[in-house]
């Protein structure tokens, strides 16, 4: 099991902010990893497991979220600010050339960081998110996110992610939802098992255009040559299959893999990624400071 390191980092608005730090080849690009909307660092757990020692791996909470701090003003709940709090992840860490993985949010994230930190991404994985996002699944993202929920045990709040995600994951078993509570999940002071974000984050994604911001197909030809992986869940309703391939004929570097029986989104510990993910990293290792 590979150690990892805490590290904190002050936004510009002075907000504490937290990252997993998984050891890896200090002169190749690191990977840093960026969750969905609800979600955390622990998301990327098993796939940073897999990864580091060849590759430092740097998996981030966003403000709101795990162990980075809640934000007073809800409205910086935005994808530019996130991209912001980043930027000054890397630049404390003089980190000039890294790997992108971003899910969802973390996905809207790597194109604007690809316009605002031009040759910077070595590489990018875009996990079932594109420029255009489908009405259906931005409806169902509005009718729960911010929606408060606790349990009395991890097993209670198991169920319930399972009975919530089953179309998502059908082959999932309780094991594997009990594994995913704990992601999703935190035990708070009082002995509940509570959501570990900030509900607020829901109130500028519930004001139209704040899901994704800018003209997202700019931000994402911004990735220009680089290798770029575009990951779909073959059961999404987030990314459609025809947006994906316009994604995958839009950048010259870009290869499509469909997940299949998954929604949004693949873990990215399925067996099918696995060796695809390896090739875009065999494409990016490059040294840090080329």
């Amino acid at each position: 099991m590979t150690a990892w390191a805490d590290i904190y980092w002050w936004s510009n608005d002075g907000l504490r902010l937290h990252a997993r730090d998984y050891p890896g080849d200090a002169s190749l690009p690191p990977i840093i990893c960026m969750a969905g909307l609800t979600r955390n660092a622990r998301d990327y757990a098993v796939l940073a497991e897999r990864l580091a020692g060849p590759r430092r791996v740097i998996a981030i909470d966003f403000r709101g979220r795990g162990e980075s701090a809640y934000s007073k003003d809800p409205m910086t709940y935005v994808p530019l600010t996130y991209a912001q709090d980043v930027t000054k992840l890397l630049t404390e860490q003089g980190i000039d050339r890294f790997v992108s993985i971003g899910t969802s949010l973390g996905g809207i994230v790597t194109m604007l960081l690809a316009g605002l930190l031009p040759g910077q991404i070595a590489g990018a994985l875009l996990n079932d998110v594109g420029p255009e996002i489908d009405a259906a699944g931005l409806a169902r993202i509005r009718s729960y996110v911010g929606r408060a929920s606790n349990f009395p045990t991890w097993m209670h709040a198991a169920r319930h992610v399972g009975e919530s995600n089953g179309d998502v994951y059908p082959g999932w078993q309780i094991e594997e939802w009990l594994a995913m509570a704990k992601r999703l999940y935190r035990l708070n002071s009082a002995g509940r098992i509570v959501l570990d974000y900030d509900m607020k984050i829901a109130e500028p994604f519930r004001v139209p255009g704040n899901e994704a911001g800018p003209d997202m197909w700019r931000a994402l030809a911004s990735l220009g040559t680089v290798p770029v992986l575009v990951v779909r869940g073959e059961r999404s309703d987030i990314l459609s299959q025809g947006v994906a391939e316009r994604m995958a004929s839009a950048l010259p570097n870009a290869e499509l893999v469909v997940v299949p029986g998954v929604g949004h989104a693949p873990t990215l510990t399925e067996a099918v990624v696995e060796a695809p993910i390896d090739r875009l990293l065999a494409r990016t290792a490059e040294p840090a400071a080329a």
